[in-house]
Parts: C-alpha cells; structure tokens; sequence
C-alpha cells in the first residue's frame, strides 16, 4: 500500500512527534535536554517555524510547532538531526540514525484542538510516569505556560485559541491553565489525539477537515468503513 504523502498546512499547528530507536538511549539527562533545545530553537527560527510547546523525553520529543510554508517544517526536521544527532552521536560515543524512521505530524484546528494538544504534549513526563507534576519536568514548556518561568523560544498561542478564554489577564490564565495541568487529558483524548498522530491525519471539525483535504489534495482523516449509502460514489 503506497504511503500518504505528509499532511502539512501552512500556518497551522502541528504536533509532531519523533521516537528514539528501540534500545537506545534518548534525551536521558539534562545535558542532552539543553542540546536539543539549544538546536530546535535555532532550526526553528532558521525555518521560521514557531514553537508553540514541547516536551523532551527520554525515548521521545512531542513538539507543537507552526510552519510558514508546506516544505519548511520537514526542512526545520532535517536541519535539527543533523545538528544535533552527530554532537549526541559523540558525546555517546555511539554511531547511525537515533530516530524511528520519518517523524509522525499532524495539523489541528486552533480553535478546537489546540489547548488539549498543548496539554497533551505538556502532561507527557507525567503521563509516561517521568514527573509527579508537569510543571515540574524541566525539559518541557509546561512551566512557562503555567506562568511560574518565561521560555523564549516558546511563542505566543495563535489568537483562537481556547487559552486566551481561560483568562482576561495573564495572571488569570496562568492560574487557570495550572489547574488544567494538574488534571490529566482523559484517556479516550489521549487515544484520539494518538491514533490521529501516528497516522498523519489531522484534528479538527468536519468543516475544518473538508477544507484542509481540499488544501492538500488528501484524505485528513481516514475513511467511513463499509459501504457507501446507494446512490452515492465510495469517496
């Protein structure tokens, strides 16, 4: 079965997810954390991709991310493994690819999807039981959203977003956005949010996905199962 060409829309988020080889060891201390920060934030700004968050595990990274342009956020991909898998490489002295194949993305409507997918990408150490508390994983922008330390390479949320309802001020949506982080995402958000990830489909209302499959040229979400109605052509 030929492979989905990668859904990606100019100018909307996308979370985007990178795997660590199984057996090896990823991002395991704060040395690797920092270096992998330092390069995301310089190939990001390379590529005029702006960070939206991001959490920096051991076997994994989980990225939201806006690309300017339908190429710039593979090109942002490509850059930061080459400049920062040969220093780690080194460092460990270890050789070869660190990643699982292609990195998995997904586009996501603002409006709807993004507060539970920063969330999502937010509650990660703790969901992968790394951290007690999220805002307390510092390879994660969990903090800076919580208000309790400025990340600079984090930009602002887009404009309809749901956080900016939390709150009228910042200290308002500091302290609203802190309890939401204190509540993990449900399972059944997890799972969907997941499954959607890992195969390249994107988030979203019907409306929403109508229009980012007309964009794209590509089905946003996997088809109906079964037969279509009679009268009406398998689409």
């Amino acid at each position: 079965m030929a492979r989905l060409k990668r859904l990606i829309v100019p100018h909307l988020p996308h979370l985007v997810q990178q795997r660590v080889l199984a057996g090896c060891e990823g991002l395991s201390d704060a040395a690797d954390q920092q270096a992998f920060a330092l390069a995301l934030r310089h190939c990001c700004e390379e590529h005029g991709v702006a960070i939206i968050a991001y959490a920096l595990l051991a076997q994994q990274t989980q990225l939201l991310l806006i690309p300017p342009s339908a190429e710039s956020l593979g090109k942002m991909v490509q850059a930061l493994t080459r400049q920062f898998v040969g220093p780690f490489n080194r460092r460990h002295q270890r050789s070869g690819a660190l990643w699982q194949g292609r990195f998995c993305s997904a586009p996501l409507e603002s409006a709807t999807e993004l507060l539970n997918c920063v969330l999502f990408v937010e509650q990660a150490a703790q969901r992968h039981g790394i951290q007690s508390a999220a805002v307390d994983f510092p390879g994660s922008s969990a903090a800076h959203h919580a208000g309790l330390r400025s990340d600079a390479m984090v930009a602002a949320m887009p404009a309809d977003s749901a956080y900016w309802k939390l709150g009228n001020t910042p200290f308002e949506r500091d302290a609203a956005y802190r309890r939401l982080l204190e509540r993990p995402l449900s399972a059944a958000d997890v799972r969907r949010i997941e499954s959607t990830l890992l195969r390249g489909w994107a988030l979203g209302p019907p409306q929403f996905l109508a229009e980012i499959g007309a964009l794209a040229g590509r089905r946003p979400s996997p088809a109906r199962r079964g037969r279509p109605p009679l009268g009406r052509p398998r689409g």
